[in-house]
């Protein structure tokens, strides 16, 4: 009689710790892996990812596979939910300082320097590699936030904010680069369809419009035209989520609401599927000597290695030079 009321809740207390998020987040990623290299379904894994699915409305017509959007649509409702957060921390948070709001953007530099630096150390001599040299610059907000759950309570609420708006910023950096760099057909037109949506959003807080879904068909708007002008979508939650009102009235806030709402959308059905559709790499065919070479070094070094360093180097420079 009382084992399955034990194992209920033994169930609860797991599904409501911090550390299930980033379990789940886990589970899924070596689902992935081992689909990914086992003969009898690494072919039905990528054909899954790869099924295309449109969407259809009006004159408007969006065709992807379903990994993009995941990456792309499903991704910015995290990224939604990251915006609210972070925009909660910078106003009456953790962040809510000067000083401490511009650290994480002074170590998100240095975590997006080095490790460019160091690909590029590694692959100077290489024209064509050498173009690569954005790709370990970007950190994983997902799996690094999924990490920061397993460890709990144990990581202290002010290092898990500054985390946080570390791997965002280091997001957003990436997304710029590339956009800047690698990007070479930017859609003029769909940008200004973006930057109209954005004057729309300032304008719904500047009035304190405090109607959720008013936010989110504007968010709709901006996040098709972020889509279509060749930046990543993402980049759309996040705006949308610095947009949507925090202050609370009559004991209501539309902010810690929306994300009241989405997070465990995000934590039990988003990331998990971000995770089994990204991590699933094949390792068919490739040997030491592939791994060892002057790309894959470049990128491993500077991931495992000029990440941390340059994070820890700019923040002891901004102690010392009290910036």
């Amino acid at each position: 009689m009382n084992k399955p009321r034990k194992l209920k809740n033994l169930l609860k207390s797991f599904i409501e710790s911090d550390a299930s998020n980033g379990v789940m987040l886990i589970v899924a990623a070596v689902a992935a892996m081992i689909l990914a290299n086992t003969a009898a379904t690494a072919q039905g894994y990528q054909a899954l990812l790869n099924e295309p699915v449109q969407i259809r409305f009006g004159a408007l017509d969006i065709s992807k596979n379903l990994l993009l959007w995941i990456n792309d649509a499903l991704m910015a409702l995290f990224f939604l939910v990251i915006g609210l957060e972070v925009k909660r921390e910078l106003m009456v948070g953790e962040l809510a300082s000067r000083d401490k709001a511009i650290f994480p953007v002074i170590a998100a530099i240095g975590g997006m320097a080095l490790p460019a630096l160091i690909f590029l150390l590694f692959n100077h001599g290489d024209e064509i590699a050498r173009n690569g040299w954005a790709i370990p610059t970007a950190t994983d907000i997902a799996f690094a936030l999924g990490v920061l759950a397993l460890l709990g309570s144990r990581v202290p609420v002010a290092l898990k904010v500054f985390l946080m708006a570390l791997a965002i910023i280091d997001d957003l950096g990436a997304i710029v680069i590339i956009a800047l760099f690698y990007t070479s057909d930017l859609s003029v037109l769909s940008l200004c369809v973006a930057a109209g949506a954005i004057v729309v959003l300032a304008l719904l807080n500047r009035f304190n419009v405090r109607r959720i879904s008013v936010y989110i068909l504007v968010g709709i708007v901006l996040w098709t035209a972020v889509l279509k002008s060749g930046v990543h979508a993402t980049l759309a939650g996040v705006i949308v989520g610095f947009f949507v009102p925090l202050e609370k009235k009559e004991g209501h806030s539309p902010a810690e609401h929306l994300a009241h709402g989405l997070m465990p959308w995000v934590n039990w059905m988003i990331l998990p599927l971000f995770a089994f559709a990204n991590a699933g790499i094949s390792l068919a065919g490739i040997t030491l000597s592939d791994v060892l070479s002057p790309e894959p070094s470049g990128i491993i070094f500077g991931l495992l290695i000029g990440k941390p360093l340059g994070i820890t180097l700019f923040c002891w420079l901004a102690v010392k030079l009290r910036l």
